[in-house]
């Protein structure tokens, strides 16, 4: 009987000491997303969607009710939606904001595609959102000078914090503070927007809000080598959720913990946290979790997107009869990424220009189109249905057969060769560079001769290539298809070839 007491006071005492360990830590759950530009699953149904990963918040919110969602930058632009015109006005990412918005966001960050619509479109998206932006290095140009950017309410200007704080509570009733900057990559220069250095910046927020929080993490928007850099300049931040790459990854700097998921919400970041309010230390466990079709979709939001994904599809009707028909299937990605395609030949856009071609059938010498016409900045993988083809070509337009003098091809070519890095770079078909030479059709490029050439529209009205328009005395001729032919339309275009290839 005394031994049996003993042991029953020994396991009292290890469980006294057991609990109070607990008691000294507390635990919270962020979820992160990045480079969302598409609202609805994507690849056929298979990944993503909003609505998927309102019911992981939704879950993650019962086992924790610390926990945050968070998207790292990138979600007004580009998107498909994002072009149409709803009561007379383009969209302009009004849809990405009501998604948010019915989602309960709790944080987000500027991202550099944020910038891509005008001040005042960007200016209703702020004040449509009911969540908080954060950036310590974007301002808002004025005349007078650089302030931070803001919401209107009731006639109030409320600027933006570069820095944000959040109070947990643990179950025994104590508080900790968390606090959160971020920066945005500076490679989208408008003239209302003024980029401060991201370093600098980002160790002025943490200095700022280090001593009011009992830790700090990182919601940032730049290229895995900046978040890098920025994890040996603080190195006592354990997380930083990053954007922009597009491709989920996870990297360590130090005791720096760097995650990135994939675009489009195909992924999404799970931080199971736990802070030891004793010893100050912080342990960070992470899942990278696929965003797919077993998820069922939450109810409020799901609402909201077809919503939107209703007004798409009669859009798309008008020149695609049966939008989500599966027209194509990947074997290997089909990069329409910014960068790449701004700067290299990619797959994709081999694709469209072998389109552009076969919208008249196959009779001209060559196909061209710039880079900056592809605006999915992601890649396609898998089941392909129209709708991703109107998603990497959401201004559509016309395919132009025209006569051109071979100087002047030379000259576009050799100047769309210049301007890699931008979108007047450009993707071609039946054109190669061996050497100093531009062949065509495996023929040196003879300055002398008339060539046929299928361009895009958009080239044709000078804008990328300012000599290269219907002005020029070098375009003997312009031929516009009419609406009742595949050329009327890019999209269409590329949706009939992907078909033939299926």
């Amino acid at each position: 009987m005394q031994l049996s007491t003993k042991i029953i006071f020994i396991l009292v005492i290890v469980s006294f000491f057991s609990c109070k360990k607990d008691d000294d830590k507390i635990e919270f759950t962020f979820l992160q997303i990045n480079d969302v530009y598409e609202i609805a699953p994507i690849q056929g149904g298979e990944f993503g969607g909003m609505a998927r990963v309102a019911t992981v918040h939704q879950e993650l919110l019962k086992e924790n009710k610390n926990t945050m969602l968070f998207l790292a930058g990138d979600f007004l632009n580009p998107s498909l939606l994002g072009t149409i015109k709803v009561d007379g006005e383009r969209v302009r990412g009004k849809q990405m904001v009501e998604v948010l918005n019915a989602m309960n966001v709790d944080l987000v960050a500027f991202g550099n595609h944020e910038f891509d619509v005008s001040q005042n479109d960007l200016q209703k998206r702020l004040n449509e959102s009911n969540f908080p932006w954060i950036s310590a290095n974007v301002k808002l140009k004025t005349k007078e000078k650089s302030i931070p950017f803001y919401k209107e309410k009731e006639g109030k200007q409320i600027p933006l914090r570069e820095t944000f704080i959040k109070e947990f509570t643990d179950k025994d009733g104590t508080k900790i503070k968390v606090g959160f900057i971020s920066v945005c990559i500076p490679s989208n220069p408008v003239d209302y927007v003024e980029y401060g250095n991201m370093f600098v910046a980002a160790r002025a927020s943490y200095a700022a809000i280090k001593d009011s929080v009992d830790v700090v993490f990182g919601l940032t928007h730049v290229k895995l080598t900046n978040d890098k850099r920025i994890a040996k300049l603080i190195p006592d931040l354990p997380l930083i959720m990053g954007g922009h790459e597009h491709t989920n990854s996870y990297d360590k700097i130090g005791n720096v913990i760097i995650s990135k998921a994939d675009a489009n919400a195909k992924t999404a970041y799970i931080h199971r946290i736990s802070y030891d309010k004793k010893t100050k230390k912080t342990i960070v466990k992470s899942e990278l979790k696929e965003i797919n079709s077993s998820i069922k979709s939450d109810e409020k939001v799901g609402l909201v997107v077809d919503k939107w994904q209703n007004i798409l599809k009669t859009e798309i009707k008008e020149i695609i009869q049966n939008p989500n028909e599966i027209i194509y299937a990947t074997k290997i990605p089909l990069d329409g990424r910014d960068t790449q395609v701004r700067s290299e030949q990619t797959n994709l856009g081999t694709i469209i220009t072998k389109s552009m071609s076969f919208a008249f059938d196959d009779k001209v010498d060559c196909a061209i189109v710039n880079g900056g016409s592809i605006r999915i900045d992601d890649e396609l993988q898998g089941n392909i249905n129209a709708v991703d083809i109107f998603r990497v070509l959401p201004y559509g337009g016309p395919i132009f057969k025209v006569e051109i003098k071979g100087r002047l091809l030379k000259r576009v070519l050799d100047y769309g060769l210049l301007a890699a890095g931008t979108g007047a770079y450009l993707q071609h078909y039946n054109v190669e560079k061996v050497g100093e030479k531009w062949m065509i059709q495996n023929q040196e490029l003879n300055i002398n001769k008339i060539y046929t050439v299928a361009f895009s529209d958009y080239l044709l009205q000078g804008f990328d290539i300012p000599f290269l328009s219907s002005e020029n005395k070098e375009v003997v001729s312009i031929y516009k298809p009419k609406n009742n032919e595949l050329a009327f339309d890019i999209r269409k275009a590329v949706v009939e070839y992907l078909k033939i290839k299926k």
